[in-house]
């Protein structure tokens, strides 16, 4: 009687607030917070900087922050799939600048069609992700110092691309379009409407397979409040960048990418494959999983994100530099990663993190902005924010170790 009682399943499925409640407690406490940091650290950020200045909310302002973080959220996708191995990736900024920097030459200095040109910054980024990741699996060398020897040699390709000419102007609107056009009002709601139809379909169908596999559904308060966050969260981001020029295209681009490859990492035996590769590199090989097929496809689809989102950066910026892709582009990309949710450790987190943690991270450096306050500060924070996003995930494996061998 009492092991029923104890059964975590039974737990979940109590009905009203109460179970709902006791859920949410033992998550938490066996370490399977999920999103839960991050969307509290939105929530006050928000409040912090709406505090200190008004203009923090507003839909200019709002629809400006999004803006920021498409290429940022684009290069940190990749990174979520990288670290899902274990692995890391620390050529994807100079990989950006140079495949950015090789669109815009070849549409501005040869002529080549914008669109072309796109497709051709795209598959470099490929062919790159590809070299290095058979680099890491033929030759056994840490993906630390093969990608550190990419963000060194890729830097000095992109030198050589642009040469003595420096800045490079983009006027073609099929690559300046990408993240300067905006949707009309009544485009914005129609796919607004189609991502709601979507989701509520999800998670319809994802009711009912756990039901016919005989798994918990959780409580009807948790489904409510889901679709409640969800829904809400849609009609509010909608209104609100109708209120300035509408829905970017850019960030459309991100979210796309985002739910596609979700999909492909829940959905599809590559993303299991990815998965149990992170988890246990030796047991997937015991299982039959190619191994190294798995870690050069990550890379691949990791240094292409990287070039959508050094084009994504171009586009907004109308121009490329010896600069682009340097900076903050790589540290921020990783951190976005990491202060969303994915673990460090390989094996866990959602490809949402990347969108979470790049609008935690492009919300305080906007804000910061707004405030007027040093780059020095900009650094401190972000970086004490960084740390403790990996603190928490430290502090959650150990709650998911501690539960596994109770």
């Amino acid at each position: 009687m009492t092991s029923v009682a104890r059964d975590p399943r039974l737990i979940a499925d109590r009905p009203g607030v109460a179970g709902t409640l006791e859920g949410f407690w033992r998550r938490v406490s066996q370490g399977e917070i999920g999103s839960l940091p991050v969307v509290v650290g939105l929530l006050l950020i928000a409040i912090v900087f709406q505090s200190l200045n008004p203009n923090f909310l507003t839909p200019r302002n709002l629809t400006n922050l999004v803006l920021q973080i498409a290429a940022m959220g684009t290069i940190s996708v990749g990174v979520v799939l990288v670290l899902l191995l274990g692995e890391i990736d620390l050529s994807i900024g100079a990989v950006s600048g140079l495949c950015a920097a090789v669109m815009t030459v070849l549409n501005v200095k040869t002529g080549l069609p914008g669109a072309l040109a796109v497709g051709a910054g795209l598959l470099l980024g490929a062919g790159i992700g590809g070299l290095q990741g058979v680099w890491v699996t033929r030759f056994r060398v840490p993906s630390f110092v093969v990608t550190l020897a990419g963000l060194l040699g890729w830097q000095g390709v992109l030198l050589y691309v642009l040469g003595d000419t420096g800045t490079v102007n983009l006027t073609d609107p099929a690559i300046t379009n990408l993240a300067g056009i905006f949707l009309g009002r009544g485009l914005g709601w129609l796919i607004g409407t189609v991502a709601i139809a979507v989701f509520l379909a999800s998670l319809a169908r994802r009711h009912r397979r756990r039901v016919a596999a005989g798994l918990a559904v959780g409580t009807r308060g948790g489904l409510v409040g889901r679709i409640v966050v969800v829904v809400g969260g849609i009609l509010v981001a909608i209104a609100i960048l109708d209120a300035d020029r509408g829905v970017p295209l850019a960030v459309l681009i991100l979210l796309g990418l985002v739910v596609f490859f979700d999909y492909v990492t829940k959905r599809t035996r590559f993303g299991r494959h990815v998965f149990a590769v992170g988890g246990n590199a030796e047991a997937a090989r015991r299982a039959g999983i190619g191994v190294d097929r798995v870690r050069v496809a990550v890379f691949t689809l990791s240094a292409t994100l990287a070039a959508c989102g050094g084009i994504l950066a171009a586009s907004r910026l109308l121009a490329v530099n010896q600069s682009s892709g340097s900076g903050d582009v790589l540290l921020n990309a990783i951190a976005a990663a990491v202060i969303g949710g994915t673990s460090l450790f390989g094996g866990r987190g959602t490809i949402w993190s990347a969108l979470l943690g790049a609008l935690v991270i492009g919300s305080i450096s906007n804000g910061m902005d707004l405030l007027a306050l040093a780059s020095s500060v900009k650094f401190m924070i972000t970086g004490g924010v960084l740390l403790a996003a990996v603190t928490i995930d430290a502090v959650s494996r150990r709650g998911r170790q501690a539960a596994g061998r109770a």
